[in-house]
C-alpha cells in the first residue's frame, strides 16, 4: 500500500515538472526579470543607522502598599490570544504619539513642513521581547542622531501618556462610584424589604424547620391512620357479626329496641309465637282446610295485624315489623346492645380516620409548596446579598480610587534608552536578492503553470486515453526531440512532406512502434481486417504519415496493401510516395469513370500499392457518398488483403465518417499539442452519434522527455542497447501499456 502512494506521489511531480519544461521559456523569463528588478532594487539602497531602546512594562503596586487592590493600572489581555506587550506596541506606535513626537522635534521635510506620519511609522517598530516584560522600540534613518532623538522623545512621551491614563481612569471610577452608590444602596433596602414582605405572607419563620416538622408530621399522621383503620376493619367484622346474631341492620336496631321495651308488644309477641306452634302442631294432625287449622292460621294473621299497628304507634314509620324481629329476649337484649355500641364505634372511627386524612392533606400540600417558597426565598436572598456585596464593594473602591487618584506613577520604566548608533545597519542586499530568486522561482513555476492551465490541447498520453477511451493500439515516438513549439504549447511548424520508414525514419524506434501497432491491429479480432480508414479530429495530427508508415509494416510482414489517397480536399500520398502521375488522376477520375481503375494505381515497393486522390472535386462528399465509391471498396477488398483509406479529418466534413460505414473500422490518430480538449470531445461525440466502429487509436509524436516512463521507457533502453529488432511484436506491444 506504501509502494503505491508513493508510486502515485512520484508520477503527480513528473507530472508538473513536464508541464515546466513545456514552458520553460516563459518560467525563466519571469524568473530573469523579477532578479533583474530585485538586483537594481537592492543595488540602489543606501545605508541607514538602527537605533534601539527598550522599556520595562510592569504592573503598578503602590496601591497594594497601601491596602489597595492591584486592579488599577494592571495590564491584562482580554483574549487568550492577545498579549499585553503587543497592546502597549501599538499605543507607542499610535499616531497621535507619533503626531506629538513630529511636532516637538519639528522634523521637517525638504520643503518646510512637517513630516507626515507615515514617514516615521514606515521605519518605526515596537515589538515585544518573547518570554519577558521587555518592549522594545526601534527606528532606522539616514541620520544616526536623528534616530536616537526620535526614540527617545517617542519613550517620553509615552510614559507621559501612560501615567495620564492611569490619573483619568481613577478620576472616572471615583466619578462612576459615586453616581452607583445611592442607587445600589436604595438597591439594598429593596431586597430587604421583599425578603421581610414575602416571610409575613406566607407565614414564614423557617422553611428548613419547617420542612423538619412537616416530614415528621406526614409520617405520625399516615401511622394514625393506618392504625385507626386497623380498627375499623376490626369493628366492621364485628358489626357485622353482630348484625348477623341479632338478625338485623343497623337502622332497624334502635325501633327494635324501643319495642322490646313495650310490655303490650311482648305479650302479643308471645300470644304469636303460642298461636304459631299450635299451628305448626295442627298441621301434623290435621288438612289444611280442618277448621281447626283455619282458625289457627286467622288467629294468627290477627295477632300480627294487630302487631303491626302497635309497632306503628311506636316507630311511627311503614316499615313492617315481624314477629320473629320484634321477639326480644334477654340474649337478644344483650346483643342489640352490643351492636349499638360497636356501631358507635365504627361511627367514631369513621370520623377520626376522616380528619387525620384532611390533616395530611393539608401537611402534603404545604410541603408541596416548600420547594416553590425556598426556591424564591433563595432568589430573594441571593438578590439581598448581591445588592449587599455590590454596595460594600463599591464603598471599599471608593476609597481605593480616592487614594490612586492622587498618585502620580506609571507602568513604564526605561531599562535602556536610544544611544546614537556608530556603525550603519546591516545591508539588506543579500537578502533582497535571495528573496528575489524565491520569488522569481515561484512566479516563474506559477506562470509556467498559469498557461498550462490556459493551454486546451492534449499533451499526453494518459489524457488521450481517458478522454477518447478508445482502444490503445499504438504510440508513435516523436521523429525529432527538439521541435519547435509556441510559446502555448502548440505546434506551429510548416507543412512538410511525411517521413517513410526505412528510407527517410531508421528503423528503431519508430519502425518498430509501427511494427506494434499492425501486431495490436492483427490482434484485435479472429477475423482478418480488410479495410480500414486512417483519420483524425483536426488536420496536422499526422494521419497521412501514419496511413502511410503503416502500410510500409503492413507490406513488409508479406501482405497485399493498398493505400488510398481519400483526401480529396488536401492530398499528400502522391507528395510522399513521388508518384510519376503526380495526382493527375486518381480515385475521383475512377469514381466518374473518367479512367480505368488500373492506371493510376502504382506499386511503390513489394506487397504495396498507392492509390492518389486525383482531380479535386468541387464536391468530394458526394463522391465518396456514391455507389460507385461503395463498389470501389467492394473490389478492392476482394483484391487485395488490406485497404488503407488516408482520409480528411473527422471535425468540419463528413468525408470519413461517409468512409467509415464501407469499411471494418477507423482508426484514430491523436496528436498530443495539436489536437485540444473541446476538438476531441467534438470528434468522440460524432462518432459516437454516427454509431462508427472505432478500432482504436494511435497516438502520434509523442516526446519521451513528456511522457512518464511508462509509455516509453522501453523504446529508450532499446535504442541504446540496439537490440529493439531482436524482440517480437508481442513483447513491444506488453511494453506499451
Amino acid at each position: 500500500m506504501n509502494e503505491s502512494r508513493e508510486n502515485i506521489e512520484e508520477i503527480n511531480f513528473y507530472k508538473y515538472w513536464l508541464i515546466l519544461q513545456r514552458h520553460q521559456v516563459a518560467g525563466f523569463s519571469v524568473f530573469g526579470m523579477v532578479i533583474t528588478l530585485t538586483s537594481l532594487f537592492a543595488f540602489s539602497l543606501k545605508p541607514t543607522y538602527k537605533t534601539e531602546a527598550n522599556l520595562l512594562i510592569k504592573t503598578n503596586r503602590t496601591s497594594s502598599l497601601t491596602g489597595l487592590g492591584e486592579s488599577l493600572g494592571k495590564i491584562e489581555p482580554l483574549t487568550f490570544q492577545a498579549n499585553p506587550l503587543d497592546t502597549q506596541a501599538q499605543i507607542v506606535l499610535s499616531r497621535p504619539a507619533i503626531e506629538k513626537t513630529i511636532a516637538d522635534l519639528q522634523l521637517k521635510d525638504k520643503k518646510g513642513k512637517l513630516l507626515p506620519v507615515q514617514a516615521l511609522t514606515d521605519n518605526l517598530n515596537a515589538t515585544g521581547a518573547k518570554g519577558t516584560d521587555v518592549l522594545q522600540i526601534s527606528y532606522t534613518d539616514k541620520d544616526p542622531v536623528q534616530a536616537a532623538k526620535i526614540v527617545n522623545k517617542l519613550i517620553e512621551i509615552y510614559i507621559q501618556q501612560n501615567m495620564q491614563a492611569n490619573r483619568g481612569e481613577a478620576a472616572s471610577a471615583r466619578k462612576f462610584i459615586l453616581e452607583q452608590l445611592p442607587k445600589t444602596e436604595a438597591s439594598v433596602r429593596q431586597a430587604e424589604l421583599n425578603l421581610r414582605k414575602f416571610k409575613e405572607d406566607n407565614k414564614i419563620i423557617s422553611l428548613q424547620e419547617e420542612e423538619i416538622a412537616g416530614v415528621k408530621a406526614i409520617a405520625s399522621l399516615e401511622e394514625q391512620i393506618s392504625q385507626n383503620q386497623a380498627q375499623l376493619a376490626s369493628v366492621t367484622a364485628k358489626l357485622q357479626k353482630l348484625q348477623n346474631q341479632a338478625s338485623i341492620d343497623s337502622q332497624q336496631t334502635v325501633a327494635f329496641a324501643s319495642l322490646s321495651q313495650k310490655p303490650g308488644i311482648q305479650q302479643l309477641l308471645t300470644q304469636i309465637q303460642s298461636a304459631r306452634t299450635e299451628l305448626k302442631i295442627a298441621l301434623t294432625r290435621f288438612q289444611d282446610a280442618h277448621p281447626t287449622v283455619v282458625n289457627l292460621k286467622e288467629k294468627v294473621a290477627t295477632l300480627n295485624s294487630l302487631l303491626q299497628e302497635q309497632t306503628k304507634q311506636v316507630i311511627g314509620n311503614n316499615q313492617p315489623i315481624t314477629a320473629k324481629n320484634s321477639q326480644i329476649g334477654q340474649l337478644r337484649q344483650r346483643l342489640l346492645e352490643e351492636f349499638a355500641r360497636t356501631e358507635t364505634e365504627h361511627f367514631a372511627l369513621e370520623r377520626k380516620i376522616s380528619k387525620l386524612s384532611q390533616n395530611l392533606v393539608a401537611y402534603k400540600e404545604r410541603a408541596k409548596q416548600l420547594p416553590k417558597l425556598e426556591e424564591t426565598q433563595r432568589q430573594l436572598e441571593r438578590k439581598l446579598q448581591a445588592s449587599q456585596v455590590t454596595y460594600e464593594s463599591l464603598l471599599k473602591k471608593l476609597q481605593e480610587v480616592q487614594l490612586a487618584e492622587n498618585q502620580n506613577i506609571g507602568n513604564v520604566r526605561v531599562i535602556s534608552p536610544a544611544f546614537i548608533p556608530e556603525k550603519p545597519a546591516a545591508s539588506r542586499k543579500k537578502l533582497i536578492i535571495g528573496g528575489g530568486v524565491i520569488f522569481g522561482i515561484l512566479l516563474g513555476i506559477i506562470a509556467a503553470l498559469a498557461l498550462d492551465l490556459i493551454d486546451q490541447s492534449l499533451k499526453t498520453v494518459k489524457e488521450a486515453k481517458e478522454l477518447f477511451q478508445y482502444t490503445l493500439l499504438g504510440i508513435i515516438p516523436s521523429i525529432s526531440e527538439h521541435r519547435k513549439r509556441s510559446f502555448l504549447g502548440k505546434a506551429e511548424q510548416q507543412e512538410q512532406i511525411p517521413k517513410l520508414i526505412g528510407t527517410d525514419i531508421p528503423q528503431f524506434p519508430v519502425g518498430d512502434a509501427y511494427q506494434i501497432l499492425q501486431a495490436n491491429l492483427n490482434f484485435l479480432s479472429d477475423k482478418q481486417l480488410k479495410s480500414i480508414v486512417v483519420t483524425s479530429s483536426v488536420p496536422k495530427e499526422g494521419k497521412s504519415f501514419v496511413a502511410a508508415n503503416l502500410a510500409v509494416a503492413m507490406a513488409q510482414m508479406g501482405r497485399k496493401v493498398l493505400l488510398v489517397d481519400a483526401n480529396m480536399r488536401h492530398p499528400t500520398q502522391h507528395h510522399i510516395w513521388g508518384l510519376s502521375l503526380k495526382n493527375v488522376v486518381g480515385l475521383s477520375n475512377v469514381i466518374t469513370n473518367q479512367v480505368s481503375i488500373d492506371i493510376p494505381i502504382e506499386q511503390v515497393m513489394q506487397n504495396l500499392f498507392v492509390l492518389p486522390s486525383g482531380t479535386l472535386p468541387p464536391n468530394p462528399l458526394s463522391l465518396l457518398n456514391s455507389q460507385r465509391m461503395a463498389e470501389l471498396v467492394q473490389g478492392f477488398v476482394q483484391d487485395y488483403d488490406l485497404v488503407i483509406f488516408d482520409t480528411n479529418s473527422i471535425l468540419g466534413t463528413a468525408d470519413a465518417t461517409t468512409l467509415g460505414r464501407l469499411t471494418d473500422g477507423i482508426l484514430l490518430v491523436v496528436r498530443p499539442g495539436v489536437v485540444d480538449w473541446n476538438s476531441a470531445n467534438s470528434t468522440k461525440d460524432l462518432l459516437s452519434q454516427s454509431s462508427q466502429n472505432v478500432l482504436g487509436m494511435v497516438v502520434n509524436d509523442v516526446s519521451r522527455k513528456r511522457e512518464p516512463n511508462s509509455y516509453l521507457y522501453h523504446f529508450h533502453e532499446s535504442v541504446e542497447s540496439g537490440d529493439l529488432l531482436q524482440n517480437s511484436p508481442v513483447t513491444k506491444q506488453a511494453s506499451l501499456f
